[in-house]
Formats: C-alpha cells, sequence, structure tokens
C-alpha cells in the first residue's frame, strides 16, 4: 500500500511534537488500526493516541469513524472533538 499522510491537529500535535507524519499502512487497515500503529511508538504518540474514542477523524478531508478502512485514502487527519459556540 502506498504511504498514508498523517496530519496532526490541537492538542493531538502538541502531544506527539509534529505536525504530520508519513506511514504505510497494512492491507486492509482501519482508521483504528493506524492509531494503534501509531500508539506503538510510545512517548508523546502513546499518550495522543490513548484513547482514540477521544479522536475524530477525517480521510481526504471526509470525517469518517475510526472503523473506516483506510482504502486508497492518501491523507489522514486526526484531532480532538470540535465544539461550536
Amino acid at each position: 500500500m502506498a504511504e498514508l499522510s498523517i496530519l496532526y491537529f490541537a492538542w493531538v500535535r502538541e502531544m506527539i511534537g509534529r505536525d504530520e507524519d508519513m506511514v504505510a499502512p497494512p492491507p486492509g487497515a482501519s482508521v483504528a488500526d493506524v492509531i494503534a500503529l501509531l500508539a506503538a511508538r510510545g512517548g508523546g504518540y502513546a499518550q495522543a493516541m490513548a484513547r482514540p474514542e477521544k479522536l475524530r477523524a477525517a480521510l481526504d478531508q471526509n470525517f469518517v469513524a475510526l472503523d473506516t478502512p483506510i482504502g486508497n485514502a492518501r491523507e489522514l487527519a486526526l484531532f480532538p472533538p470540535v465544539t461550536g459556540g
């Protein structure tokens, strides 16, 4: 599978200390699988990915559930829930 660009926003970015990464997820991987791969890196990754239910995701700029397959997506954005006012 081609590499997937991972973008981090808000406290996710702050915990990891990076704006983005590139990963090559295994065939058939879901968003949750990629989150688990990132958490396995330890350190800030493990902290940021410790509670996936607190994350929101977008594949190629479309909001998706964490069980969504990556498929042919080129970009995964991870961020905390957004509140409006």
